[in-house]
């Protein structure tokens, strides 16, 4: 760990060693310092009752430059630590969020987003927490070496205390270092799982509260933070035991370089000088070494810090893209081809089976074309647009979009071509215009304003408050379902794709609505070149509108062809077809009694009245 961060910032990892090491002599220095000016100016001016001016301007002025010198190691230690941590900080979160955005999709499903988050935040800084105290530490290695040197100068007998110390320092650490290692590891873990919780509760917060679980969501986040609690208490209290211990030792030291100094110097084999100087090395080095023992008391919480962030670093499966790149200026429609398609999501552990999703699926959306996919609940139509745009890659066969296959393309050119509207509507918590440019260029207000009018979306934009400045509350909490589906419409339709993917983007708008939408979206308004759509439909009026319908079951595509030749030759899709019809009939019916009967009620008063 300490080796990686060294490696990659070397140079300020120099400058801050220098800093540190400046500050090390710097402190042996005044210690030699203060012990001449008592030895060779105070105890004089104590016999003689007077003292030269002479005498005392040398003594401030060494002690002033020695002063001087130490300000200039510890202002180069602290701020090339500073930045170094900091660097290697945010590097890590960068390269931890960019793993992120090349792994795929199937990895994310098998990781939770606390643990993600956790990943890119507390896991990275707890790896580099260290980097801070370890210039400071290399620095006290030297300064020890340093005054371990001086000691043997000085008299074998002090140095023979010193050595007793230091070892016992070192020991005392590696002991602390052990203990702590594995309550360091769980406390670090406990905190991922416990913004896993946090995060699945607020992301759930509607589910919690309309099916009453607040209890039960408060009670399972209560024990997860209770066991990080008497986690993090048990290092708390180990840390209560040692710290005491490693900072007496220094002073242990101090005192018994004070009884065997007393006792050379009656012998005659130290001057008052040097006793001074060698009790006032000692009291002056428990700070500095206290850096070694900061830096081996993070390492257990760094080591863990670093094993999860690895973690991802070292996850396998990216999606490259590559290096082909479609015509920007063609403004034709896009088409998109399936040949032989097979598709199976990886298990969670790797000794379990993998599950095949998808399987032969061969089909073509023709360029300027609408073709809509129907299928029951399962059959596989979502992870067919997720391929459509590359969220995942088949097992076998190829998608290509004019031809090319889709892993060819590079990322710009695959996300200026198509664009998705996913099943589950996201909305950020921003204004209405900037969830609809997502600060991509050549997107002001008039191509908002055309993409709210095919998405049928401007009549409740413009009656907002602030029209496209309005804000729209976290995943746009604000605004209706349908009203949702029509912004993250609009939003896909503003960057003009020449292929519109809409995975049932449209079930929680009315049928009228979303016929216009489709109306739209085929002969825009604007005189604009119609967009290929691939539609996943459940209402007939829907799939009427399209001009090919494919029919899929498990994972296999049945049947393909218009929506009355599909109605009358294939069961299976006309029991479907009926039976989504009768559910939207039966949903119209409820809702248009819910509006009647307050009016029947009301004139039903009138009259008994």
């Amino acid at each position: 760990m300490l080796g990686r961060a060294i490696r990659e910032q070397p140079r300020i990892f120099a400058v801050a060693v220098a800093g540190s090491v400046l500050f090390g002599l710097m402190v042996i220095a005044s210690a030699y310092v203060v012990g001449a000016v008592v030895g060779k100016v105070v105890v004089p001016a104590v016999e003689r009752g007077s003292v030269t001016g002479g005498a005392l301007a040398l003594a401030a002025a060494a002690l002033f430059g020695i002063s001087l010198l130490r300000v200039v190691g510890i202002f180069g230690r602290r701020l090339g630590a500073g930045y170094m941590q900091y660097r290697l900080q945010a590097a890590y979160r960068r390269r931890v969020t960019r793993r992120y955005l090349d792994l795929p999709l199937a990895w994310h499903h098998r990781n939770a987003t606390g643990t993600l988050l956790s990943n890119a935040n507390s896991d990275v800084e707890a790896a580099w927490y260290p980097i801070a105290p370890l210039p400071f530490a290399v620095g006290t290695l030297v300064m020890l070496v340093g005054a371990v040197v001086s000691l043997f100068l000085t008299d074998w007998a002090l140095a023979l205390v010193g050595l007793a110390v230091f070892p016992a320092l070192f020991a005392l650490n590696v002991v602390y270092s052990r203990r702590m290692a594995p309550r360091q590891a769980r406390a670090q873990r406990l905190r991922a799982e416990v913004s896993g919780i946090a995060h699945e509760s607020f992301d759930g917060a509607l589910v919690v509260k309309t099916m009453g679980r607040e209890a039960q969501e408060t009670a399972r986040f209560a024990d997860r933070a209770g066991d990080l609690r008497d986690a993090l208490i048990s290092v708390g209290r180990l840390r209560g035991v040692f710290d005491p211990m490693l900072e007496t030792l220094p002073s242990l030291g101090t005192l018994a370089v004070l009884v065997v100094g007393a006792v050379r110097f009656r012998q005659g084999a130290i001057t008052v000088t040097e006793l001074v100087s060698v009790a006032f090395l000692f009291t002056v080095l428990a700070f500095p070494v206290r850096a070694i023992g900061w830096v081996l008391a993070e390492l257990p919480r760094s080591v863990a810090g670093w094993d999860r962030v690895r973690r991802v670093l070292d996850a396998t499966g990216e999606m490259p893209y590559g290096d082909v790149t479609l015509d920007p200026a063609t403004p034709a429609p896009a088409t998109l081809a399936f040949h032989d398609v097979h598709f199976g999501y990886e298990p969670a552990e790797a000794h379990l089976p993998g599950t095949e999703v998808l399987g032969e699926v061969t089909f073509t959306v023709p360029a300027g074309k609408t073709v809509a996919l129907v299928g029951p609940t399962g059959a596989g139509k979502s992870t067919i647009t997720s391929l459509a745009v590359r969220l995942v890659d088949p097992r076998t066969g190829t998608v290509t979009l004019d031809g090319v296959d889709v892993r060819e393309l590079t990322a710009a050119s695959l996300a200026s071509t198509v664009a998705l509207v996913a099943q589950v509507p996201f909305v950020f918590d921003d204004t209405v215009r900037a969830n609809i440019t997502l600060d991509r260029a050549g997107i002001g207000d008039d191509e908002v304003w055309a993409a709210l009018r095919l998405a049928e979306a401007d009549g409740f934009v413009a009656a907002l408050p602030e029209g496209l400045d309005t804000m729209v509350g976290e995943r746009g909490t604000s605004l209706s379902g349908g009203q949702r589906q029509r912004l993250t419409l609009a939003r896909a339709i503003a960057g003009r794709p020449r292929l519109l993917v809409l995975d049932d983007a449209t079930s929680a708008v009315d049928p009228r609505v979303e016929a216009a939408i489709l109306a739209g979206l085929r002969a825009p308004a604007d005189g604009g070149a119609p967009a290929s759509i691939l539609v996943v439909a459940y209402r007939r009026a829907t799939i009427a509108l399209a001009d090919e319908v494919i029919y899929v079951e498990h994972g296999r595509v049945v049947a393909r062809g218009t929506h009355s030749d599909l109605l009358a030759t294939v069961p299976g899709y006309a029991d479907l077809v009926t039976a989504y019809e009768q559910a939207e009939h039966e949903r119209e019916q409820t809702r248009t009694y819910d509006e009647v009967t307050p009016l029947t009620s009301g004139l039903e008063a009138e009259v008994d009245r």
